[in-house]
């Protein structure tokens, strides 16, 4: 029988949600299945990368761009509405093109909301079942709501119960039988290695708030004694570079590599973006998280492991070497231990 093919497309914002569609990608080959990849900058670079042996597509982009102050974020996301809105449409009929070329057999989307077809199953991948947007919360957690209601499941990458890793995020007190649950995902694997590195900088995300941070932590940790790691997180190699005597530098590392480098690092300093704290968690590493200024899903991630004794974290214009002392008192990230049915969850592509 021809192996169904089934789409996969995630949204270019940072590089979080394409790399935690590196291991879903990985189970639908184990299971028989031929996935297609889709997206648009960088996420789409990168899975190239990963998978160069499969067809990749480019998608329409939504050309996200952060504020330099993070108190703007909100509004400038609200004025960019318009183009967001255009950009569901013209992703829409990009879809209709690959699924009347390839002959598609489903849909897996990760926050893209015009990647759906309606002749198609259709997966609408997300840890944000409420969205945080500070007193509009409520609002945007209904709009969210309303989008995912249009996919025929909402698949979440969490534990269902407690213990669980995105708390009010992921979990909502109305059940909703086409909301499945995946267990924590990640590209990595935990080995015990030699700890090489007594720090390791995991940057990400949109600019330009990745590069306010990357010169925050560069001039803070150089002075610092140990080893460093510090990876940029730019796929473009074509990037000036930075030098420290004790800092070994890297653009970006990919798979093997990277998770090597992660398992041999003593501490992680990172964002709180979910994905990152997915591989955190699978690798149960001691981190500590600067969450992006005005994304308010970050600033509650962060405090959330804080209070639960698991990471330690600031603001970032608060930090400096001297907040790093406080993570002697914290514990690590470790996986809730849900365990997914993969069988059973991508039972919705069999068909007939």
């Amino acid at each position: 029988m021809r192996s169904r093919k089934i789409l996969v497309a995630p949204i270019n914002w940072g590089l979080g949600h394409a790399t935690r569609c590196i291991p879903l990608i990985k189970k639908l080959e184990e299971k028989g299945f031929t996935p297609v990849i889709a997206s648009d900058g960088a996420a789409l670079e990168l899975l190239k990368k990963e998978f160069p042996d499969l067809k990749a597509f480019e998608l329409p982009s939504y050309n996200i761009t952060y504020t330099s102050k993070g108190s703007l974020l909100k509004w400038k996301l609200l004025l960019d509405t318009p183009h967001i809105l255009k950009n569901i449409q013209k992703e829409k009929r990009a879809t209709r093109i690959l699924v009347e070329k390839l002959n598609l057999n489903g849909i897996i989307s990760d926050s893209r909301f015009g990647v759906r077809y309606k002749h198609l199953p259709n997966v609408f991948i997300t840890h944000q079942l409420n969205v945080l947007s500070g007193n509009t919360t409520f609002l945007s957690s209904r709009l969210h709501q309303q989008y995912i209601r249009k996919y025929d499941e909402c698949w979440v990458p969490d534990a269902p119960g407690k213990p669980n890793l995105s708390g009010f995020l992921g979990h909502s007190k109305t059940k909703n039988e086409s909301v499945k649950y995946m267990g924590i995902i990640s590209r990595f694997h935990k080995e015990t290695l030699p700890q090489k590195y007594d720090y390791m900088v995991l940057l990400s995300g949109p600019e330009p708030q990745r590069s306010l941070l990357e010169e925050i932590l560069f001039n803070e940790l150089k002075t610092l004694s140990g080893k460093i790691l510090f990876v940029r997180g730019l796929v473009n190699e074509n990037i000036p570079s930075l030098t420290a005597p004790n800092m070994d530098i890297k653009n970006y590392l990919f798979g093997k590599e990277l998770e090597q480098a992660i398992n041999s690092s003593k501490v992680v300093i990172s964002r709180s973006g979910y994905t990152t704290l997915m591989d955190l968690a699978v690798l149960q590493k001691k981190a500590f998280l600067i969450p992006t200024p005005g994304q308010f899903e970050q600033e509650y991630l962060a405090g959330r492991m804080e209070k639960l004794g698991f990471a330690p974290s600031c603001k970032q214009d608060d930090f400096n070497i001297n907040k790093l002392l406080k993570l002697e008192n914290y514990s690590g990230l470790n996986d809730p231990g849900f365990i997914c049915d993969y069988s059973r969850l991508f039972s919705l592509f069999k068909g007939e």
